[in-house]
């Protein structure tokens, strides 16, 4: 059954997922906050990778654990880093304005339907954007006076001398799109009490510099040796022109990126091992495999760090959005040296890796990096668990991954009577010791069924008359709806062996 994502994204209000940044003044376009629910569901997928990555690090091809320390940077750094690692001078899109709408676009965003063989007044060419669904562009092509196109082309691939023959995405007549020119993605801001260009610096873009900064730091402070891997959770911030797709591309975000410093001569072995690893990872809790693709960068899509090595390839997840295809989840580069090499030119600090056993040689490491969108992570693993069921009151449950559950259990007393409210208290206080708990007390018991559903509660624990005399509860599986009975000191061991069970689960996947 098809998933429209404006159903996804009001369930993610109503619930308490998450809501628009500044709702009460109308928010603002690019900015959203995770709610109760959403900050949990945030907060498990972060722990899980960084379990994944620091505290629990894969065994490696050798057979033994590989080192990975973790690290929390500034968001504000010294702005010589972002001259260096080419983000002054190079981070900036090709954009388009709009003479008509005054609005601002990314050149690589468009596409251009063409209506006739021939470029003229009478047979323009109509931008969308380009991940705008068909029955959108036939709906704007009917409104605009015409029937069909006969060719989708990437605005990229426009001769500009052409522009004048395209009709905007929001526009009404051809000809009212500039020339493109380059627009810095950066937000700047200013350190000090005066606003001076002596005193300019920017918010990251990426946390991954941080990393690059503090690489030195990590090798005289702690005993990890070539190969090992540096990992950091954080914000990042990018003044994209258009955010959309909820919270898919918006102007700040949380990156979880992992700087894997290794030898020139073993990158593809380490390349191919990560692949593996993030691949697993992302099974692990929760994405179905057929909703998961590798896809390799063209030599048109790489980056300047990526160039000269074996490129890029991204973990593509495919979105309602994006369906039939997919959107980037993770991408895993090979930075090569450029960055280290980069520092230690413009720093003046010697960057090198000295062989502890054999002093004679040194190196530049190359880096592989595999770099998730933690906010882009939590949207998966909504879209992915987001499952239509008009069989049951709810219409829809949240099927996560009893790891990823914002919370595992709920405590139900059947009424707001005396004999139920404290016992199921009672169990409440117990169980939180252990488990997130939601005890949930008012509204009928299928109402109260139907929310724990849509928040996807995976059990349910009902306190009734029953209780009262011999001591058991009823439990509720989320997915399946069926019912059984407990010992109620025996609930705490029942969560214990399911969270056990779905562990094992995400470990052999």
């Amino acid at each position: 059954m098809t998933v429209d994502m404006k159903d996804i994204v009001a369930l993610c209000k109503r619930r308490g997922f998450i809501f628009p940044a500044s709702d009460i003044y109308g928010g603002i376009n690019g900015f959203w906050d995770f709610g109760p629910l959403g900050v949990e569901l945030k907060n498990n997928l972060r722990d899980l990778w960084w379990k994944a990555m620091v505290i629990t690090p894969p065994i490696g091809p050798d057979g033994t654990p590989v080192e990975i320390v973790g690290l929390d940077s500034s968001i504000i750094q010294n702005p010589k880093a972002w001259v260096a690692s080419g983000h002054v001078g190079g981070f900036s899109d090709p954009m388009v304005d709009c003479r008509e709408t005054k609005k601002r676009y990314r050149q690589d965003h468009l596409v251009v339907c063409w209506i006739g063989g021939q470029h003229g007044k009478d047979m323009p060419g109509i931008a969308f954007h380009e991940d705008e669904e068909e029955q959108e562009i036939e709906k704007r092509l009917k409104k605009l006076g015409y029937k069909e196109y006969y060719k989708k082309q990437p605005l990229t691939e426009v001769p500009v001398e052409n522009y004048m023959y395209i009709i905007g995405p929001d526009a009404k007549e051809p000809g009212t799109l500039t020339e493109p020119k380059a627009f810095n993605l950066m937000f700047e801001s200013h350190a000090g009490p005066i606003q001076s260009e002596e005193n300019k610096v920017y918010l990251r873009p990426e946390t991954a510099q941080g990393i690059f900064l503090n690489y030195k730091n990590v090798l005289d402070s702690s005993r990890v040796r070539v190969p090992f891997g540096v990992a950091q959770i954080g914000k990042a911030f990018r003044n994209e022109v258009n955010p959309r797709n909820f919270i898919f591309r918006s102007r700040e975000f949380e990156q979880m990126e992992m700087e894997w410093f290794c030898h020139p001569d073993e990158v593809k072995m380490w390349r191919d091992f990560w692949f593996e690893q993030r691949k697993n990872f992302w099974t692990s809790v929760g994405l179905r495999s057929d909703n998961i693709r590798f896809r390799q960068h063209g030599q048109d899509e790489l980056s300047h760090y990526a160039k000269a090595g074996l490129g890029t390839a991204d973990i593509e997840y495919r979105f309602p959005f994006t369906a039939p295809d997919f959107g980037e989840l993770e991408g895993i580069a090979h930075r090569c040296d450029f960055d280290l090499t980069a520092h230690q030119e413009h720093s003046g600090v010697k960057l090198e890796y000295m062989d502890p056993v054999d002093t004679s040689k040194r190196f530049m490491p190359h880096v592989i990096e595999p770099a998730a969108g933690l906010s882009r992570g939590v949207l998966a693993l909504i879209c992915e668990a987001y499952t239509i069921d008009k069989e049951r009151p709810s219409g829809v449950y949240l099927n996560f991954h009893p790891a990823l559950a914002p919370k595992k259990a709920a405590i139900l007393p059947l009424t707001a009577k005396e004999e139920h409210v404290p016992l199921a208290t009672k169990l409440y206080l117990e169980l939180r010791e252990e488990f997130p708990v939601d005890l949930d007390i008012k509204q009928n018991i299928g109402k109260r069924y139907a929310r724990q559903d849509e928040v996807g509660t995976p059990y349910c624990f009902t306190i009734d008359n029953d209780t009262i005399q011999d001591k058991t509860v009823t439990v509720r599986d989320r997915n399946t709806m069926k019912q059984e009975r407990i010992s109620m000191d025996k609930v705490a061991a029942y969560l214990r062996e399911k969270m056990k069970t779905a562990d094992a689960v995400r470990k052999a996947a």
